[in-house]
C-alpha cells in the first residue's frame, strides 16, 4: 500500500495557495466515487477555496477498486480543477485533516440513519481535534445512491454508469 504518511505530507501542496485559505477535507472510501460524491465535491468548492478528497486506506478491509486506483482515477477526473487534490490515507481522518491544513470536514448526509452516525462522528472530531464538520444534506437525486448499492448492482451485472460521474474510468475493479 502506497498511503503516504502523515509527515511524508507537505500541507502546502495540498491546499490551495500554498496552504493559504479556507481547505476543506472530504474523506471516504469513496469505493466506488459515485455522483452524489462529485456534488458534495461541487458545492463544497463553493463555500472553502480547496478540497482535498481523502481516499481512506483500511488494511482490515478489501475494497471493491483498489485504494491506488480511486486515487488515480479522482486526480483524473479532477485534473482541471486546481481547488481539488486527491489523496490516500491511513488512520483517524482528524491526524490527516489537521496534517492537510483543513479548517473543516465534509460529510454528505442522506437520510436520518446518515445524521445520526454522522452527528455523533462530528462530536467527537471536534472534541478530539477542534475541527468543525460540515454536514450538506445530498441533492434529492442522489439521495438514493450509495457506494455500496453502486457495487451490489454491478456485483449482479447492472449497468452503474448512471450512478458515477461522467469522465471517472476506473481501469481494475474486483
Amino acid at each position: 500500500m502506497s498511503s503516504k504518511n502523515y509527515n511524508d505530507i507537505d500541507k502546502n501542496s495540498l491546499l490551495l495557495g500554498g496552504g493559504m485559505g479556507r481547505g476543506l477535507l472530504f474523506p471516504g472510501s469513496f469505493d466506488p466515487f459515485t455522483k452524489g460524491h462529485a456534488d458534495l465535491v461541487e458545492r463544497g468548492l463553493q463555500l472553502f477555496d480547496s478540497i482535498v478528497i481523502a481516499v481512506g486506506y483500511n488494511e482490515n478491509k478489501e475494497g471493491w477498486i483498489p485504494v491506488e486506483e480511486r486515487v488515480r482515477a479522482l486526480k483524473a477526473l479532477y485534473a482541471n480543477e486546481p481547488r481539488v487534490t486527491v489523496e490516500s490515507y491511513t488512520g483517524l481522518t482528524i491526524d490527516f485533516a489537521k496534517q492537510c491544513g483543513a479548517v473543516a470536514i465534509l460529510r454528505g448526509i442522506r437520510s436520518v440513519k446518515d445524521y445520526e452516525y454522522e452527528m455523533q462522528l462530528a462530536d467527537m472530531n471536534k472534541q478530539l481535534s477542534g475541527i468543525e464538520t460540515l454536514l450538506l444534506f445530498a441533492n434529492p437525486q442522489y439521495s438514493s445512491v450509495s457506494s455500496s448499492i453502486v457495487r451490489e448492482l454491478a456485483h449482479f451485472g447492472k449497468d452503474i454508469k448512471p450512478f458515477l460521474p461522467e469522465g471517472l474510468h476506473y481501469s481494475s475493479k474486483k
